[in-house]
């Protein structure tokens, strides 16, 4: 939640070309990261060819040809024919199992993939990789130093605003900062799952549907499921009392703007 995956949506926008995404998981495999095959097309052309009466020895002759290639994000980024390399985001590949990362490793060395049917296929100009990765296990170390590593924190409170900012030009800013002060004290606690720049934005956006121009208890109280997701998480604060949390905030945040000014 801390903006991994936008790196590669706003480094296709500057550089003005397109973003292919794979997103992995759990027992994703080749064919489907790579490419598969047309199976309803191919077996429609075998009736048609049966049909207008083809000689049977020449029936499927041609069904394992590009025509019948389904591209998948991977071979698609390498026979990408645009003008520039487009982008190619591979996003959360520390969900993916070993033997994946195995094979991601082999096509991003050379860039290539051999198809038995119909060749080896390279790229004619290599695309921009970006992996994320939230570590729910270690990568392989051969795929670690195949990639400049950029680790990416949770945002300084002044950062924060300028992102609430951006994203939702319409909240008033004195709103903004109480917001952005909460999830700076909710991120220095010991949550199962705190609360990234995602819920931030989410946050904001509620408050504004719902017409709020400042934090108050109740309020707080009937959007903290935009800011946690987890039972036991929200039945933390509850306990410390929300007044509390908004009061320790405000504390959080006067202190951040004297040491900004400082």
């Amino acid at each position: 939640g801390v903006g991994k995956t936008e790196v590669a949506k706003v480094m296709a926008a500057i550089l003005g070309t397109e973003l292919i995404r794979l997103q992995c998981y759990e027992g994703l495999d080749a064919n489907t990261a790579l490419y598969e095959w047309n199976y309803p097309r191919q077996m429609l052309e075998l009736r048609l060819e049966e049909a207008r009466g083809e000689k049977k020895e020449d029936i499927g002759h041609n069904i394992f040809g590009p025509d019948f290639l389904l591209d998948r994000p991977l071979l698609k980024a390498i026979q990408y024919q645009g003008d520039s390399p487009p982008v190619l985001l591979i996003d959360e590949v520390d969900r993916s199992d070993e033997e994946f990362e195995a094979f991601l490793l082999e096509v991003l060395s050379d860039f290539q993939i051999t198809i038995p049917e119909i060749g080896t296929v390279k790229a004619q100009q290599v695309p921009f990789v970006v992996l994320t990765s939230n570590r729910t296990r270690e990568l392989h170390d051969a795929l670690k130093r195949r990639c400049l590593y950029l680790w990416i924190d949770y945002p300084t409170f002044e950062k924060e605003m300028d992102i609430v900012g951006s994203r939702v030009p319409d909240v008033q800013e004195e709103l903004s900062r109480q917001v952005c002060g909460v999830m700076q004290l909710m991120r220095t606690r010991d949550f199962y799952k705190k609360p990234g720049v995602a819920e931030t934005i989410d946050w904001a956006l509620a408050l504004m549907s719902m017409g709020s121009n400042e934090l108050d208890t109740d309020t707080v109280d009937a959007t903290l499921g935009c800011i946690l997701k987890y039972k036991e998480d929200i039945e933390k604060i509850q306990e410390d009392g929300v007044g509390q949390v908004i009061e320790k905030a405000r504390m959080l945040r006067e202190r951040m703007v004297r040491q900004a000014k400082a």
